[in-house]
Order: C-alpha cells, then structure tokens, then sequence
C-alpha cells in the first residue's frame, strides 16, 4: 500500500515539474525571465515596461512592441517553455531568411568561368623586332 501512494506521489511531481516548465510572458516575474537562456536584464525590463502598459495578445504583438524581442528570440523563448495567451511561437514564412540566396550568390561565382593564365598572355602584343 506504501509503495502505491508513494508511486502517485512521484507520477503527480513529475507532471507538475513539467507543467511548472511553461512560462506565460504576460504572468512572469522578473526572477523567472532572468532565468531564462538569452534574457538579460535589459530585455527583462522591456519586456516587463511593455508589459504595464497592455497584456500581450499573441507573440507577433511581443516581437513588435519589445527592442530585443525579434523571430529568433521568440522561437528560442518558446523552446524553453514561454507562451503568449497559452500559445507556442510559430515561425512565419516570411520570418525565415532564405538560405537559398547565400547559395545562388556562391553558384553565381562559380559560375563565371576563370580566365586561363596562358589566355592572358596571348591578349598582350608581342613586342617589336626590329
């Protein structure tokens, strides 16, 4: 009988461990966003400034009200378990940086054919004899 209530007692602290791991931006106290991997101070205090004025209502309204707060923080926030109003950052399209474009730099250089050393040389006039 011991060993049952002390296994519901592990199984219910461990689902509260992992219910405790989420972060609402709106609820979170200056402690809890320090602790957090890439908030600072400063982001703290901003997000904490914005936050007296109004109530967040999605993470787009926090990335354009907070300097710091851009689509890489946010995903990397909402990694370690913050949310906005319960929901998860979503990467938009339109927030992803093409890497085709490094790619079609670097093809466009290999591209263009080197010009040979011996092409060179046969471009400059000989020199007259006379």
């Amino acid at each position: 009988m011991l060993r049952k209530i002390a296994g519901v007692f592990l199984a219910f602290s461990f689902a509260g461990l992992s219910w405790a791991q989420q972060i609402d931006l709106n609820k979170a106290t200056e402690v809890e966003l320090d602790a957090l991997k890439g908030v600072g101070p400063v982001l703290t205090k901003a997000v904490m400034d914005e936050r007296k004025k109004a109530a967040f209502k999605d993470w787009e309204d926090a990335t354009s009200r907070v300097k710091g707060l851009g689509p890489q923080k946010a995903s990397s926030l909402s990694a370690q378990g913050v949310r906005v109003q319960g929901s998860a950052y979503k990467v938009k399209v339109a927030d992803q940086k093409p890497a085709a474009n490094k790619d079609a730099s670097a093809d466009k250089a290999a591209a263009k054919p080197a010009k040979p050393a011996a092409a060179d040389a046969s471009a400059k006039p000989a020199p007259a004899k006379n």
